[in-house]
């Protein structure tokens, strides 16, 4: 080295750049780190931009040119089928795939107020909701014309007041869900093999031969996963918010305490990845070890569902789970608007798995 004095900050900065590099390069770690959770993301901001639509058949001895039938036409949740065949039409309601079918036949009054008789044909195999939803719309245009053709007075009379309020969206739920996802998978997985095949190949015992401290190979290869899952939130957060209005509610300033809050459960989720590269007897193993940590998670956490959505005696146990914390704090502070000190509760139950995972890491972590 000619006298100069080794430096061991260089060292760790080139390993991280050669780490990353090759993380950059491997096709399984960009599809499940940045890709699986875009999936999903783009899946559930198009469905919360859309609305139920209820498919209804409409007969074709209906008048289309009476009053009812023309009501129809203008609610925007019933897709009203008119153009098929009545035996097709008939098969579709058969499987589930009308809801009902309609036929709206006007009837003479003596009044001369119009009067329409309307045979709903449901079926078993339509989705009971729908149904549901179907009756209480023929209900509300029923009950419109009603006020037109019967004029009344009422027994009373409602004043609504509505305050102003922030939009919750299905993304501001998912996307935080995704994120810890997609953080919490990347740092077991990609640790557990990443150190399980640096053993394997002796990369591990060729560092010992060099003048660079143990320390510093893991903080380097932490950080190259650190920096990649980090350009990995940008971009799910950045996606969420421009294309589908994923709420940031202090703008800049929300995405940076975001950013730490992925930072802080990379550093807690990598120790459950030491433990599985250490606990695995050979490569084989590493999947179902690290599927026992996060697949759980995956379900009971909130990812997908509220918790309070859970039977009573399964939310004891959603509750314990350190990504349940992670995705609550992120959706406190996207949505709510919350600060980090704000959300202490959950950063000190990560901070209390941190502290109790990476003291099992030290006590079964091999280095060769």
């Amino acid at each position: 080295m000619n006298g100069a004095k080794y430096s061991q900050l260089r060292a760790m900065l080139a390993i991280t750049k050669g780490s990353l590099r090759g993380i950059f390069r491997s096709p399984s770690a960009v599809v499940f780190s940045l890709g699986f959770p875009l999936v999903f993301i783009l899946v559930f901001g198009f469905i919360g931009k859309s609305t139920v639509a209820v498919k209804v058949g409409i007969d074709r001895q209906t008048d289309i040119n009476t009053g009812f039938y023309k009501s129809l036409q203008h609610v925007s949740t019933l897709r009203l089928v008119t153009d098929q065949p009545a035996a097709e039409m008939e098969d579709d309601l058969k499987k589930g795939r009308l809801v009902a079918i309609l036929n709206v036949a006007p009837t003479e009054s003596a009044d001369h107020v119009p009067h329409y008789e309307v045979n709903i044909r449901t079926s078993t195999a339509s989705d009971a909701s729908k149904k549901m939803i179907l009756m209480g719309v023929l209900k509300n245009v029923t009950a419109a014309m009603d006020d037109l053709a019967y004029k009344r007075p009422s027994v009373a009379t409602f004043k609504q007041t509505e305050i102003p309020g922030r939009e919750f969206k299905t993304i501001d739920f998912i996307l935080p869900g995704q994120l810890g996802f997609a953080l919490m998978s990347a740092a077991v997985f990609g640790t557990a093999f990443l150190f399980y095949n640096m053993r394997q190949t002796l990369v591990l015992k060729r560092f010992f031969a060099t003048p660079i401290k143990r320390t510093y190979i893991v903080l380097a290869e932490a950080l190259s996963r650190m920096i990649f899952q980090l350009i990995s939130s940008v971009v799910i957060i950045a996606l969420g918010h421009f294309a589908f209005g994923f709420t940031l509610v202090n703008g800049f300033a929300t995405f940076l305490e975001m950013l730490v809050l992925s930072v802080f459960g990379l550093l807690v989720f990598m120790g459950f990845g030491f433990v599985v590269s250490s606990l695995a007897k050979n490569e084989s193993t590493i999947p179902p070890l690290a599927n026992i940590v996060t697949l759980p998670q995956f379900l009971l956490a909130g990812t997908f569902f509220p918790i309070d959505s859970f039977p009573a005696w399964l939310q004891p146990v959603c509750k314990i789970m350190p990504l349940t914390y992670l995705i609550d704090a992120l959706r406190k502070v996207a949505f709510e608007g919350q600060h980090l000190w704000h959300v202490g509760w959950d950063i000190a139950i990560l901070t209390i798995w941190g502290v109790v995972v990476y003291a099992v890491a030290v006590k079964v972590f091999k280095w060769e």
